[in-house]
């Protein structure tokens, strides 16, 4: 995800005219705190795709809505910020409530359970010979998972009760696999009604076949799928993943099904415990007029002329993205090693840009993977580089200006993840496209439901495939170039994130 939170006009949802009350529950906020050499609190925009998406969708809700955010402290500098609540000043329009949850639950509950187990079923990434292993050490990390989950579900009833002691009109969008039981306890917490309190929980995430979430212990696999039941209305990126949900809570939970598969327009009711969940399709885009307007401030401008100059008038190959296993990055290099193997006439006249961002370094199969991705960038230089031309220039780094200019200047935009709920860099590429750009996606990226017909998909485990892609993404006629750029980006526009959260607003008022 590249785009920052920006304000949007509401496309295409009529919002009602009463007052609502929107609360949204994730584990990072909208903002995060920093320290000052005086040792004063300094706030500053949080980042992160969720974070982005659900902070324009805002924008377009808040006037309409009285709107407060709730998240985990992340750091000391947040922690003191959330004892000092509300005298702590956060920027922007939200009202954010951190948590400060003891370090241990954090860290057992975020990295041990939600990053390192539902995190790899749901993508469906594990190395069954050795991972998972579910003993009693694992025990004391679920047990954290749920005291982490009861303290977001009990500040949310104290937010759904504030001021009136109603919760009538309030709606909570909870985020995510790390709040997959919230919604669950939050209606519990507050008797169970279902006429007051709108719950909405929506999955960033792909979600595993039935033969698949079976890995996980039985207590763990139920007490998921009916945490997320607690909530009126259950959301997902793509049809397939919807689709794979509704196929656990039949075979895993025994609840009543019925839906109609009808692949980006799925709609489906599950009804567990006397309660019925509908649950939906979603496509998240972007804020196409937000995204250019940024790519024009000077610090882009400056990193693209950086940019030109290590190109020098080469054809660009550019992926931006997270040192994610999901991400495939180590794939999508041999790809590109194989091309320069088996395609000699483009030696000296390309450059892959492969920009990464640090992800989870507190994840010992992250370190392993970033350190194999590197291991890989060196091996194609020292193989192909000459005393004129750099083929490849990685960059593991945060550099947000700098991915920008590299998308605003791709001839192709390699996106191959093994398994991606959504993939927005897929989007944001042709909508920051100057000059038109060929996209080379993977078929199991939640985004190719929607891009399917102007990119180029290719099987993400393929690497001689994706090779193939690539030359002839850069083989096409500059037309057909700016032609499929063109239509990709008018695509990725059509959902923006003001239209992605009101459509689950509207759903919950329904």
């Amino acid at each position: 995800m590249l785009a920052r939170g920006a304000g949007l006009v509401l496309h295409g949802t009529t919002l009602p005219a009463m007052k609502r009350r929107v609360l949204v529950a994730s584990n990072r906020g909208p903002v995060s705190y920093q320290f000052g050499p005086d040792g004063t609190l300094t706030g500053r925009r949080g980042g992160g795709g969720l974070v982005a998406g659900v902070t324009s969708g805002l924008a377009a809700v808040a006037p309409e809505a009285e709107v407060s955010w709730i998240c985990a402290a992340l750091s000391d500098a947040d922690r003191a910020a959330a004892h000092l609540r509300p005298a702590a000043e956060e920027p922007g329009a939200v009202p954010v409530r951190m948590l400060d949850i003891p370090p241990d639950i954090f860290d057992r509950a975020y990295n041990n359970v939600a990053n390192s187990i539902l995190w790899f079923v749901q993508h469906m990434l594990f190395d069954t010979p050795n991972q998972p292993r579910f003993g009693r050490e694992f025990r004391q990390d679920w047990a954290a998972y749920l005291d982490y989950n009861e303290a977001f579900a009990a500040a949310m009833a104290d937010e759904a009760a504030a001021g009136s002691g109603s919760c009538a009109g309030v709606r909570a969008l909870i985020q995510d696999y790390h709040l997959s039981l919230a919604p669950r306890l939050l209606r519990d917490k507050l008797g169970g009604g279902d006429a007051d309190l709108g719950i909405a929980h929506f999955s960033h995430t792909p979600w595993a076949p039935p033969d698949y979430y079976r890995m996980l212990p039985a207590e763990v696999g139920e007490a998921v799928l009916d945490g997320m039941l607690g909530a009126d209305h259950v959301g997902f990126h793509a049809g397939r993943w919807a689709g794979a949900f509704l196929d656990c809570c039949a075979a895993i939970l025994g609840a009543q099904v019925s839906g109609a598969r009808d692949g980006a327009g799925l709609v489906g009711r599950v009804v567990h415990r006397g309660h019925v969940s509908e649950v939906a399709v979603h496509p998240l885009g972007v804020d196409a007029g937000a995204l250019r307007a940024r790519a024009q401030e000077d610090d882009v401008r400056a990193q693209a002329e950086v940019l030109a100059a290590v190109a020098r008038g080469r054809k660009l190959i550019v992926r931006v993205d997270r040192t994610e296993l999901s991400k495939n990055i180590v794939r999508g290099l041999d790809a590109y090693r194989e091309l320069l193997a088996t395609r000699p006439e483009w030696h000296g006249r390309v450059v892959h840009l492969a920009f990464a961002y640090p992800s989870r370094s507190a994840v010992p199969e992250y370190r392993a993977y970033t350190q194999r991705v590197r291991q890989t960038a060196a091996e194609i230089t020292a193989e192909f580089a000459t005393p004129d031309w750099n083929p490849l220039v990685l960059e593991v780094k945060d550099d947000y200006p700098r991915s920008l200019a590299a998308c605003t200047m791709a001839d192709v935009l390699l996106v191959n993840p093994v398994r991606d709920g959504m993939n927005l860099v897929a989007q944001e590429g042709p909508v920051l496209s100057e000059r038109g750009c060929a996209l080379v996606l993977s078929r199991e990226a939640g985004a190719a439901a929607t891009l399917d017909g102007d990119a180029l998909l290719v099987n993400p485990y393929d690497v001689s495939e994706t090779a193939a892609a690539l030359h002839q993404a850069l083989a096409l006629p500059q037309a057909e170039r700016r032609r499929r750029s063109d239509a990709l980006a008018a695509t990725a526009a059509a959902s923006p994130p003001a239209r992605w959260l009101g459509d689950q607003l509207a759903a919950l008022d329904r």
